[in-house]
This record gives C-alpha cells, structure tokens and sequence, in this order.
C-alpha cells in the first residue's frame, strides 16, 4: 500500500473551499487587527502630544509676559508640567509635580531634544512616559509629560476583544460559507446522483436539470452530449447488426462460387469464375463502404460553411444536367455524397430521363421511371428495405443509398422526402439550411 488518497478519499471540495475561504477572512481580520491598534495606538499618542504641545506653549506665553504663577495648570488627569532653568532646578511646576526633583534628571534633560518622545527614563513613576519639552529664550526649559499607561491599556483592551471577536468571526464565515457551499454543490451532487444512474443502468438516460443558470447549462450540454453517445452507440450497434446480416449474403456467394470452382474444376470454367468473383466482390465492397458511411454520420462535426449548391450537384451528378441556381449552408461533401444517392437511384429505375434543380436550400432529383407507392415512401428509408415493386434492393444497389441521403441530410437539420415527381417517377428532394435559417 502506498497510503496515497485517492480524491474520493481526499477532502472534499466543499471543505477545501471553506477552509480557504476560513483561512483567508482570518489571515485579513488579525492583519487588520494588528493595523486597528497600531492607528489607535498612533492617534492616542498623536492626540497626547497635542495637549503636551498647548500646555508647553501656555507656560512659554507667560514666562514671556512675565505672568508666571506658582503653580502651573495641568488640563489633563496625570499630566505634569515644571519649568527648569538651565542649572536643572525646578523653577515652576503643576500641583502633582515635585517642587525639587524634576521630571528628566539634568544630565538626560540636557541630552533631550525640543518636541515630543518617550522616556522610559522619567521620575514620574513606573512605565513609558511621553514628554513634551521645548526650550525658552532665557534658556529655561519647559517639561511636560504624560503617563501612557492610559494609552497602554486602551490598546490592550482592543487587543483582547479583537482576541475574541477574530476567532468568533472566522470560525462564523466558516459556518456560514460551509452552509452556502452546500445549497450552491447541491445542484452538482444532483447531477452526479443522475450521472451514476444512467452508468449503472445502462442505455440513454436525462440528468436532471438544476435551476442555477450555469449549472443548467451544464446539465444541457451534459445531456446532448449523452445523446449524442448513446447515438453514436446505436449506430455501433446497428453497424454490427447490418454487417453481421447483410455481409453473410455475398460471403456466402463467393464461398460457394470457390467451392464449386473446386469441385467440378472442369465444369466451371476460369473466366465464368472470375465474372462471378468479380460481381459478388463489387458487390461486397459497395456494403461496405455503405455500412462505414452509415456508422460515421453524426461521429465527428460537420465542417458546414455556405456553399454554391449549384456546384455541388454538377459534381455529384457527373453527365447530367443542372438547373437552377441556389446556395446553403453545408458540408459540401456530405451533400455531395447526398445527392450522388439520389441521382444513383433515379439512374437506376429511369427509363430515359432524370432532372436536377437547385434552389436555395433545396435539391430536387427526378426521374420518368416506376415510381414508389405512397405508403412505401417512408419505409424505403430503413435500411435494406426490400419492395415487391421494380425498386427494390435487387436492383443493383446495396438498399442503403436512401437510408444514408436522409441521415446526413438530416444531420445537416434539413431531410430528404419522397413525393410524385413532374416526369410520371419520382422526385427526391433534399432541404439543406441556408443563412438566413441556419439552425443555433
């Protein structure tokens, strides 16, 4: 055992789906997590350093007015604000600032620049501390500072709650996308149930059609297609049944002709021999050739395009005259193996006259001989249909040159018909497609 898994042993589509689609929503929610508390956190001390800057400016406007209390006004809870000289001596402060020890000792307030930063450094309490400090004329420098421990635990919360609310979303696209996978594969399991109907049955079968468009179209296209192959097998089947049955006749011929030939050498002679070969050979392979034309229609597409009928006919009809002029759309091989047949057969049973006409879309072959019985019209369709009348299989032909004009025309989405024909015979006719009614 190799303990690979084969993909009905694999995970299911459905499930691939919705973890991709699970794991993608919570790969976007914890980056855009991360991005929410960076932009709070940034507008927090953004917001900060605003109110540092205003109370650093009002202490610099009075100490230039010379209007600087005793004690200096913090707006915000926890803010401290002092004004040091140049020696490191706390000359003002806020009332919840040390009158004698400053915010930044000396020597780390010398090496600070003017603005905005954070201090882990500070001697206001324990954690980070944003500063604010800005330096006078007189070389006294303003100090104002903020804890961010507010800030920290601002920030902390919405890292817990994302914490929760994350997974909880995920794990809720999960679930509703696992359920709305299922409703939209619906439709496919349907398919596939009907599918394993029709291969465990056997013969033609529908699928059924779902309502969703796409997948309706697929149900179609998946039931022509299986029109089409069970066709394709009836024509198999027919094939097999005709060349078992129709090829047993001139077999047979040919192996009785040898036989005699074999036996009474002396009564049949060489040249008789050879004639009666020859026509059952002929013979032979015209069935033949019929029973492969008949197997390959509707096997493979028709190259159709527009056509010149004219054309056509004239160089299926040999010696003949052509009247008329007309076009269709066509494979121009296949309608000229078409209209050979006809013309073939009302050579055959003419007594002196066959006519072609062409016109748009239409082929008409005549001819002056015996003509065919109304209620036998149809019936001489049907392969090696045998008539009492003077057109019967006996006749020369092989009983499938009609059999075949009527299903290639037909392929085409045209047909072949039968009626009384102006000369006192028949008339064939074959209705072909043009532009203007080409079938979708």
């Amino acid at each position: 055992m190799t303990g690979r898994q084969t993909p009905e042993q694999g995970w299911s589509l459905r499930l691939r789906l919705t973890l991709v689609a699970a794991g993608l929503t919570g790969v976007a929610l914890v980056l855009g997590a991360f991005a929410l508390t960076s932009v709070v956190s940034q507008s927090r001390i953004a917001a900060t350093d605003d109110v540092l800057r205003g109370t650093a400016a009002q202490v610099a406007a009075l100490v230039a007015e010379d209007r600087l209390p005793d004690v200096l006004a913090a707006d915000e809870p926890g803010e401290v604000v002092q004004l040091v000289d140049a020696s490191g001596q706390v000359v003002a402060s806020s009332p919840n600032a040390s009158r004698t020890l400053p915010v930044l000792a000396p020597a780390v307030l010398g090496t600070t620049p003017d603005g905005a930063s954070t201090r882990q450094d500070s001697a206001y309490g324990a954690g980070p501390v944003r500063v604010h400090v800005d330096t006078l004329p007189t070389g006294d420098r303003v100090v104002a500072a903020l804890p961010l421990t507010t800030i920290e635990g601002a920030v902390d919360a919405l890292r817990l709650s994302l914490g929760v609310v994350v997974p909880l979303l995920t794990l809720t696209l999960g679930l509703v996308t696992w359920v709305l996978l299922g409703r939209a594969l619906r439709p496919v399991e349907e398919l596939r149930a009907g599918a394993a109907r029709v291969s465990g049955a056997g013969g033609p079968g529908t699928l059924p059609v779902p309502r969703p468009r796409e997948i309706a179209a697929l149900a179609r296209t998946l039931n022509a297609m299986l029109d089409r192959l069970d066709a394709s097998a009836r024509r198999q089947t027919d094939f097999v049944a005709d060349a078992a049955h129709e090829l047993r006749s001139p077999v047979a011929a040919l192996r009785t002709s040898i036989e005699v030939a074999r036996a009474h050498p002396e009564a049949y002679e060489s040249a008789e021999l050879l004639a009666d070969l020859h026509h059952e050979v002929v013979r032979l392979q015209a069935l033949a050739d019929d029973l492969l034309v008949l197997a390959r229609v509707g096997a493979s597409p028709l190259e159709v395009h527009d056509v010149d009928l004219t054309e056509v006919a004239r160089a299926a009809a040999g010696d003949l005259d052509v009247h008329g002029e007309g076009r269709a759309v066509a494979d121009p091989a296949a309608v000229e193996r078409v209209v050979r047949n006809l013309v073939d057969n009302a050579r055959r049973f003419a007594r002196g006259e066959v006519r072609i006409t062409v016109r748009d879309g239409v082929v008409t072959v005549d001819d002056d001989g015996p003509g065919i019985a109304a209620p036998d019209r149809d019936r001489v369709f049907d392969r090696f249909t045998r008539l009492s009348s003077a057109r019967g299989r006996d006749s020369g032909g092989t009983g499938l040159g009609l059999a075949i004009a009527r299903e290639i025309a037909r392929e085409h989405g045209g047909d072949v018909t039968l009626a009384d024909g102006p000369l006192g015979g028949l008339r064939a006719t074959v209705t072909l497609p043009t532009a203007a009614r080409r079938p979708v």
